[in-house]
């Protein structure tokens, strides 16, 4: 077995066992009901980063028509 063969395998072994841990968290999570605080935490984290991007764009565009004029 080649050395990347074997680099696959270790790869996918690892995988395996991280799913199979963020599998028994997610379920503890949920029977403890935190499942929803974090579903917020993240959701609030994407709103602001959209928030920002949105912001960013708005200024680009401004700033953009202000050279070329």
């Amino acid at each position: 077995m080649g050395k990347k063969t074997q680099a696959i395998l270790l790869f996918l072994l690892l995988i395996a066992q991280v799913s199979f841990a963020e599998t028994e968290m997610a379920d503890q999570m949920r029977a403890n009901g935190k499942i929803y605080v974090v579903v917020v935490v993240l959701a609030t984290i994407f709103a602001g980063i959209f928030t920002y991007l949105i912001y960013l764009d708005r200024k680009i565009a401004r700033l953009e028509r202000e050279n070329n004029n």
